[in-house]
């Protein structure tokens, strides 16, 4: 038996023991994975009553799956005994039952286009980080004893049992699948598309099998050889950390550093924070990730990439505290803002940990990490509730103190405000509006996020920055126009016909244009709506019976609409009815084109222009 063959049968080996070594975590994976192919058995009418009842399970079991695994390795690392194993296994029962009760009767929310209830994002949140603090406390304890393993190969060897897992899983999927598909092809036309949803939920299952099975035994006093496989680094793996990650992460690390230069000379200047955010998170978890990985390696260049990240990474986090309280003068606290705050404290700690402790460091960053997650989702600090009154204060704030909000009650302002006012203004409502799951003061309407209600409570329109400071705002301009919600003078036209495309289609084609046929008194009328695949302007023609009696392009039209909202302009525009709507005369007809949107669109890189009419309907009468 080669070493290839020998791997793949201790794998399935590893597999099946998983059932012996992590019970509770199989039975909560199984538990899932039945629970998945009940609903792929009931077709959504049937299954939408009970979608609330089978996502509490869902949640539920993956919470008890992870849990399990946690449990069972502490027992067994640290005590050993039957009667901890059998007490881990127990309390992942219990996780289950707990965290299905606490979802079912708590978790809940009716919302209001639906008739039945869901699990609301607070509670779907709480269980997404009681999962992440179980994993990381696995990880920590899976690296003990110390003389056999640490955070940083227990974290590799994690990450290798699951890319293991997925890559079995990829050749058991796509294999299954495969015969399946001939089976369809070849001897039963009429199966049921649910038989590969079937095959990817068993999968599923085998994929976490596969994932725990794995491990190496983790009894307190057993040395097990596999343990040493498991946490080595392949050689191509020493190679992609210690020769690829290390200069990119370096390379990003300069990027930064010239920013923090470029910042001190001229100020944070445009740089979006949303860019920035994404940017240093991605440096800060990336670069603590990567620092653990080689925190084994000799290299000349990883021993300097472990010197060098930590101070580099303190100089970035000085300039990236600066952008948040520029930020947060701006525009206050919202979830962005929160969630970047809370990332840069572990940076900031990491960083100090680093320099002090190195190594040792890893375990009390992996703490650090379960204390902030668990922070995130308490109530009155969550990041569902302080953004939420953050944004309330800076609301009542402004409206205050233009004499919108006195006892609680909205006044439209007499006096439009100054732009920068206004912008605040629309920002904190809107942002306040799309927290569905806050609890928001009594005078604050969550429809002032629609545009009419909003002018009608507050005294003036929705206003939004200027896009002046946006990168690349040259290089893409447009109109936009909407029909309005008002009604049509339509009297005196015979008919109305629905020119959406699919509906034309339907009607009938000559020569590959599609059109509406109408017997009318006089004649046979054939309307032909032609929209050019290039985005060119389109063109309506009519004919009555087998002659043209209308014929005539959109250019002057387009025209009209550019010159009265020319594209680029830094101000919201707001067609009036009379904009989306074009009269054709003729001898024999009169037409009404109703349009329910307009957009021109100017790329001046690639010297084009390009149009979209999307015309509603088209009203008709004879003469």
């Amino acid at each position: 038996m080669n070493a290839f063959t020998r791997s793949i049968v201790q794998v399935l080996r590893g597999s099946a023991k998983a059932f012996q070594t992590f019970p509770a975590a199989i039975a909560c994976a199984f538990g899932f994975a039945v629970v998945t192919l009940i609903r792929i058995q009931l077709d959504w009418p049937q299954q939408e009553p009970y979608n609330f009842l089978f996502n509490c399970l869902h949640w539920a079991f993956a919470m008890g799956a992870v849990f399990s695994l946690t449990a069972i390795t502490a027992a067994q690392s640290r005590i050993n005994q039957k009667k901890a194993f059998l007490a881990a296994n127990l309390l992942g029962v219990v996780t289950v039952a707990m965290t299905f009760l606490a979802l079912y009767l708590f978790g809940g929310t009716i919302p209001d286009e639906s008739r039945y209830a869901i699990v609301t994002t607070l509670a779907a949140t709480r269980v997404s980080m009681a999962m992440l603090v179980s994993f990381l406390v696995f990880i920590i304890l899976a690296g003990y004893p110390k003389d056999q393993s640490d955070f940083s190969r227990s974290l590799f060897m994690t990450q290798k049992a699951f890319f293991i897992a997925i890559i079995y899983g990829a050749v058991i999927m796509g294999g299954a699948s495969g015969v399946a598909g001939a089976v369809q092809a070849l001897l039963y036309h009429g199966m049921s598309s649910k038989v590969y949803m079937v095959i990817g939920t068993l999968t599923g299952f085998l994929v976490f099998t596969i994932f725990v099975g794995y491990f190496p035994d983790f009894r307190k006093g057993k040395v097990d050889e596999h343990r040493e496989v498991a946490q080595k680094q392949p050689r191509f793996i020493e190679i992609l950390f210690g020769s690829i990650m290390i200069p990119i992460i370096l390379a990003l690390t300069a990027v930064l550093l010239l920013w923090a230069g470029k910042t001190t000379m001229s100020g944070i200047g445009a740089s979006s924070f949303v860019q920035l955010s994404g940017i240093a998170s991605a440096y800060t978890i990336g670069g603590i990730w990567l620092h653990m990985m080689v925190t084994n390696y000799e290299s000349a260049l990883a021993k300097f990439y472990r010197r060098i990240y930590p101070i580099a990474a303190l100089v970035i986090l000085a300039f990236e505290a600066w952008a948040v309280v520029i930020q947060l003068g701006k525009s206050g606290l919202k979830t962005i803002e929160y969630s970047f705050i809370l990332i840069w404290i572990v940076a900031l700690a990491a960083a100090v940990l680093l320099m002090i402790r190195k190594a040792r460091s890893h375990a009390v960053i992996a703490v650090l990490t379960c204390v902030l997650a668990v922070f995130s989702v308490l109530p009155v600090v969550g990041y569902q509730a302080l953004p939420v009154t953050a944004q309330v204060n800076r609301l009542e704030k402004i409206l205050v103190s233009q004499g919108i909000l006195q006892d609680n009650q909205l006044t439209p302002s007499a006096v439009q405000p100054e732009r920068a006012v206004r912008e605040s203004i629309t920002d904190a409502v809107d942002y306040l509006a799309s927290a569905s799951e806050a609890k928001l003061p009594s005078w604050f309407d969550r429809r002032l996020a629609q545009s009419d209600v909003f002018k009608d409570k507050l005294g003036f329109d929705k206003t939004w920055p200027e896009p002046e400071d946006m990168p690349g705002k040259d290089n893409y301009i447009a109109t936009s126009l909407m029909l309005p919600a008002e009604p049509v003078d339509i009297s005196g036209y015979r008919w109305a016909i629905n020119m959406q495309m699919e509906s034309v289609k339907q009607m009938g084609t000559v020569n590959g244009k599609e059109y509406i046929t109408i017997d009318g008194d006089k004649g046979t009328y054939s309307i032909y709506w032609t929209y050019p695949a290039n985005n060119n302007i389109p063109s309506l023609k009519i004919m009555k019976d087998d002659r043209v009696i209308l014929e005539q392009d959109m250019n002057g039209y387009l025209d009209q609409i550019a010159a009265k909202f020319p594209p680029g302009k830094a101000e919201t525009y707001q067609a009036a009815l009379d904009d989306m709507c074009l009269k054709l005369e003729t001898p024999e007809v009169s037409v009404l084109l109703v349009f329910s949107n307009i957009d021109i669109s100017m790329d001046p890189r690639e010297d084009r222009i390009n149009y979209w009419l999307n015309l509603d309907e088209l009203y008709l009468k004879e003469k």
